[in-house]
């Protein structure tokens, strides 16, 4: 093997580390999609139980779209700061608080 043959050998090798390095952005972004698509079900469900009211499904679900253009508008450059999703992070706590709070407020449509 030449020294060209080499380095070449050896930039190959190092892709997967690359790929490795970047994991963590894409990682909080899974993190975070299934935690919006987990809230996204525990409003389907409040619907389908009678614990929540259209009213109050639509108003939840518009919260849970505002906090998706937040995850949209961060991963726009294709990488999330540690500040962007503490925000969306926080948002989505927010929000989770708001479904908990309005499937428990003794409000039922069955």
């Amino acid at each position: 093997m030449n020294l060209k043959s080499t380095l070449i050998a050896l930039m190959i090798a190092s892709l997967p580390g690359l790929a490795a390095a970047q994991a963590p952005d894409t990682k909080s972004t899974k993190r975070i999609d299934k935690r919006q698509d987990n809230q996204e079900k525990r409003i389907d469900k409040g619907v389908q139980s009678g614990q929540l009211t259209d009213k109050e499904a639509k108003r939840l679900d518009k919260g849970q779209q505002q906090v998706q253009k937040k995850e949209d508008k961060a991963m726009a450059d294709g990488k999330m700061t540690k500040q962007e999703r503490k925000r969306i992070e926080h948002a989505q706590d927010q929000q989770s608080k708001k479904i908990h709070r309005e499937k428990h407020d003794k409000q039922n449509t069955k």
